[in-house]
């Protein structure tokens, strides 16, 4: 006699595309051809039970067809549990959709999407219904289970759009008059170790890396804090990876960085440096101590920081997310990184046919956090809002001692008191 195996695979791509008689019958003729034993072999082999073949075995024999357009004689099947308990479908329903609607005196919050709790709720409504049964359900119902889809983006401001034209039209207008316009923010932190990273790489069969099976940080290890800043004309990246705390200082640090080293060789006489950046983080628009180490670099540079942030709850739509972090985390996918030293080479290794390229290097200084600008040292600061649209979002910050009023880029400039 053929093995179960043999019999399973004959059976396995046919069996799925007959309906219920055809696979009884199909599953029958197996059997007869066997002889002794066959119908317990084609049962272990393709699940059906040894009954419902040896019904087919009789249709058979009998050459019995059904009427025309059935698949069972009339009456025949198991009747639905619907109609055996009626009103068990609008107890799951109710059930089901008040744990979606999040109502706090529904009968189950939140586990009620389990199969089995739902399950054990009809159970103390003196319904049965086991969990597979609970699940073919809630497919009835139209339910099914999912994961969460980031698409809600925070506060929808009023000015958002008209923030991003703003935006756009600022960069236009630096990158054709060829200055240096940049777009600025911090990558999530990383562990530093032999921990798992999200992603696959090609590696021989069956030898995956091995890492930690916890992600507990390695104290001498410890976190990088990765900080871009993006050339939009150059299609250029730098990275800074902090070791310490990610503040307005060290982000402040990371573009002083790649004025020093990409910049300057770069746009040898910029005459400005726009800035976008988020609404939040070391770099929001309500940090003092953003614009303070601003006005520092501001004067080093003797050149005026125009700054655009974008509108709240838009982080994602920055330029450097998807022109540069992106492509970061594809070109470090599944793989550990295991040392400082490792970061930076899967950062500067990074590129793409669109000619971006990176460079990456370590700020090893310590950040104190907490720091605080007082009232007075905030009105020293040489800011200037722009005051035809959100000042709060767009200002420019210019070298101290400069003559405000002789800056052909602003409109009636009047510089704090």
């Amino acid at each position: 006699m053929q093995s179960i195996s043999i019999i399973r695979k004959k059976l396995r791509k046919v069996l799925p595309r007959l309906d219920e008689r055809q696979r009884r019958l199909v599953a029958a003729a197996e059997a007869k051809s066997l002889g002794h034993g066959g119908t317990r072999a084609v049962a272990r082999a393709t699940g059906m039970s040894e009954g419902r073949i040896r019904r087919g075995v009789v249709e058979l024999v009998q050459r019995k067809d059904p009427m025309p357009g059935r698949v069972r004689k009339p009456g025949g099947g198991r009747k639905l549990e619907t109609a055996k308990q009626p009103g068990l479908l609008d107890a799951l329903r109710e059930l089901t959709e008040g744990a979606t609607r999040g109502d706090p005196e529904a009968p189950l919050r939140y586990v009620s999407r389990s199969w089995q709790n739902l399950s054990d709720a009809l159970a103390r409504m003196g319904f049965k219904a086991g969990p597979k049964l609970v699940g073919r359900l809630l497919k009835t119902l139209g339910f099914s289970l999912q994961g969460n889809a980031k698409n809600r983006e925070g506060a929808n401001h009023p000015d958002r759009d008209a923030q991003f034209e703003h935006i756009n039209a600022l960069v236009k207008e630096r990158l054709a008059e060829g200055q240096p316009v940049v777009s600025v923010d911090t990558k999530k932190k990383e562990l530093v170790g032999d921990f798992k990273n999200g992603g696959k790489e090609l590696r021989p069969a069956g030898e995956p890396e091995q890492v930690k099976v916890h992600d507990f940080i390695d104290k001498e290890k410890g976190k990088v804090n990765p900080y871009g800043v993006f050339d939009i004309a150059r299609n250029h990246g730098w990275v800074s990876l902090g070791i310490s705390a990610d503040t307005a200082e060290f982000a402040v640090e990371a573009l002083r960085r790649w004025w020093g080293h990409v910049g300057e060789p770069n746009y040898p006489e910029p005459r400005s440096l726009l800035i976008t950046a988020d609404c939040g983080g070391s770099n929001g628009y309500r940090v003092r101590l953003w614009k303070w180490e601003l006005q520092s670099l501001s004067d080093e540079l003797n050149i005026p920081l125009t700054v655009a942030h974008l509108p709240p709850g838009t982080s994602k739509w920055n330029s450097i997310e998807h022109k540069l972090f992106a492509f970061i985390s594809m070109n470090w996918r599944g793989k550990p990184l295991r040392d400082r030293a490792t970061i930076i080479k899967l950062i500067s290794a990074t590129r793409t046919k669109a000619g971006l390229a990176v460079d990456c290097c370590i700020d090893d200084r310590a950040y104190e956090t907490g720091l605080t600008i007082s009232d007075e040292d905030f009105r020293s600061i040489n800011i200037v809002p722009d005051a035809a649209f959100h000042p709060e979002w767009n200002y420019t910050i210019y070298p101290r001692g400069w003559n405000l009023t002789a800056d052909p880029r602003r409109d009636s400039p009047k510089p704090e008191s």
